[in-house]
């Protein structure tokens, strides 16, 4: 029968890893080594120039939009409090990886401590629960200012903000706290080699010699828990916002009302799009190319930091008038 790429990537990973330590054991490694992204690694002071350029653009976007409701009192509403939430949120997981993939891009420096590899797992795990758990309070902000915009003032304010914010933040903690516990329990002895540019939770996992099915029954509750439970969440605000838009008497109010979701939508769509194409690409295509997967991670992390605020930017008319004011004094 005829290997897979992927299978071979991994096999010769696995060999290389087998022959350089000696068939040393790994038991409960010190350290890990990052291989960045296996069969281009002639290529990796080439891609690290757009990754570089990326992140720059992420973070001079997010924290101009940061600035931008700090330094303007008409948005400091629930809308603006979320996006700022959501800021944070982006930028976090690709601040965690950057540094240390651009070592491995320009210095060969491959090698991450356990205790920073648990990190990053922390950061990309919670965040990305955060991330998830914003985009449910903001589509439950639109929700209250389309469907009940009387009230929208009295339910919504800053202190209701600040216990959402705090109980997603709590969520994603709680949540990720397990994936920590068990990958600092299990014993690793195959190999301390991940093929990834970053700790990723799954790959770390896999290198340990003990059954991991806790493990994986677990990933699969908190992914039904978080991405699952929060796009019906979603769902449901939206499928109610569209009725109340749709009832509405004159298409211009239609337009107009749903436009105030535009940004919204966009920003739901490219943060769930590529999780769910990463997370099929990771259970079905094993016939991909390994550098395929982890430079479709790498992106997942990177690209949409960089297009929420051009999102935000674009669509919302107040973050235009206040930047434009700001260029202009």
């Amino acid at each position: 029968m005829q290997e897979t790429p992927f299978c071979l990537s991994v096999g010769n990973l696995l060999s290389y890893s087998m022959s350089d330590s000696n068939s040393t054991d790994f038991t409960n490694p010190s350290t890990f080594i990052l291989l960045g992204i296996p069969g281009l690694e002639a290529a990796h002071v080439w891609i690290s120039i757009p990754f570089c350029a990326i992140y720059v653009i992420a973070i001079l976007g997010n924290f101009t939009i940061l600035f931008i409701v700090k330094r303007e009192p008409s948005l400091h509403v629930p809308m603006y409090y979320f996006l700022c939430m959501l800021v944070v949120a982006d930028v976090v997981p690709s601040t965690a990886v950057l540094p240390k993939m651009l070592s491995i891009f320009w210095f060969n420096s491959r090698e991450i401590n356990f205790s920073a590899c648990l990190t990053q797992m922390f950061c990309l795990l919670s965040f990305s629960a955060l991330h998830s758990g914003i985009l449910v309070a903001m589509a439950f902000d639109r929700y209250v200012a389309i469907c009940d915009p009387l009230r929208h003032s009295t339910t919504l304010t800053n202190p209701v903000v600040a216990k959402i914010g705090l109980a997603v933040v709590l969520r994603g903690i709680m949540l990720v706290l397990p994936y920590l516990f068990l990958a600092r329990r299990w014993p690793y002895c195959r190999t301390n080699i991940i093929p990834y540019t970053y700790c990723k939770h799954i790959a770390v996992v896999k290198l340990a010699c003990a059954d991991i099915r806790i493990s994986s029954y677990y990933s699969l509750a908190v992914a039904f828990l978080v991405t699952g439970v929060d796009m019906f969440c979603i769902a449901v605000s939206y499928i109610q916002i569209l009725r109340a838009i749709f009832s509405l008497p004159t298409k211009d109010a239609r337009l107009k009302t749903f436009g105030t979701c535009g940004s919204h939508l966009c920003v739901i769509l490219g943060s769930y799009i590529p999780h769910l194409f990463s997370a099929l690409t990771e259970r079905f295509g094993h016939n991909m190319a390994l550098h395929f997967h982890v430079l479709m991670n790498n992106m997942y992390l990177l690209v949409p930091p960089m297009l929420n605020p051009i999102i935000y930017g674009l669509r919302s008319q107040q973050i235009r008038d206040s930047l434009l004011q700001l260029f202009t004094h």
